[in-house]
């Protein structure tokens, strides 16, 4: 079993989206229908009597199962760019999922990165920063990373800030990636740098905390295709401790 298994293993949704009595500009609406261009999610505009204006509904097989402000939705990742959680501006404490979004885990995903999508890898940007955020307010358990080049710690300022904080916690921090660099000594992190697949084509990000009653969080893509990913997240508890598990063991 690799890494792309986990992936795989989802079966299709029949989740979508419903921006309902939209009284936000246009572009706000043409910013979410192009993150899940192409996605098994479709994004549809309703008009409902005696709702509220400017909410999303996720819809599971038509039923409500979630629903966020829109403009809560617009400030978490439609108007966010990378490069604030490369350089550090956004921290992990900023990053809040709302209720559509984090509804979306289980559900697999093809995302292309810049400069084909400005928007689309972000979705697993943003939750990668969650899961990390996560790992720092458990302050405890295991966390495993991905970078495909361990370089890209120390090249993202924000990055290499994050993982710095973890390596202060009471956290079991581990980075995984193709060995460009070495961290130094005073970066208290567990490296394991390799050539194989799983180190290539991998990003990863899981917690599992120390108590196992507490939430437990991944996420899994793969690289497909230069800037083009496979990837869904998850808090399912046994997957997690089995993804977690095939880390440890195979790299």
């Amino acid at each position: 079993m690799g890494l792309r298994e986990f992936v795989d293993e989802p079966g299709e949704s029949d989740l979508s989206l419903a921006v309902v009595n939209r009284q936000a500009p246009r572009p706000v609406q043409q910013l979410l229908e192009r993150m899940f261009v192409g996605q098994e999610v479709t994004v549809q505009e309703r008009t409902l009597e005696d709702a509220n204006e400017d909410v999303v509904y996720l819809l599971d097989e038509g039923d409500v199962v979630a629903k966020s402000p829109l403009g809560a939705v617009q400030d978490s990742i439609l108007v966010v760019n990378s490069d604030l959680y490369k350089t550090g501006t956004r921290k992990p404490e900023d990053v809040e999922l709302p209720a559509v979004i984090d509804g979306l885990a289980n559900t697999p995903f093809r995302l292309r990165g810049h400069p084909t999508s400005d928007k689309e890898k972000l979705l697993l940007i943003t939750v990668s920063r969650y899961i990390e955020r996560l790992a720092l307010e458990t302050d405890g358990g295991t966390h495993r990373a991905s970078f495909q080049r361990l370089s890209r710690i120390n090249d993202e300022q924000g990055t290499r800030a994050v993982y710095e904080r973890l390596a202060d916690t009471d956290t079991e921090t581990h980075v995984y990636g193709m060995p460009d660099w070495t961290p130094p000594p005073e970066f208290d992190v567990t490296m394991h740098g390799g050539w194989n697949e799983d180190f290539r084509t991998s990003w990863f990000v899981v917690h599992v905390p120390a108590d196992s009653s507490r939430p437990h969080a991944a996420l899994v893509a793969i690289e497909v295709e230069s800037g083009t990913w496979d990837g869904l997240w998850t808090y399912d508890t046994d997957t997690v401790q089995q993804l977690n598990r095939y880390i440890e063991r195979e790299l």
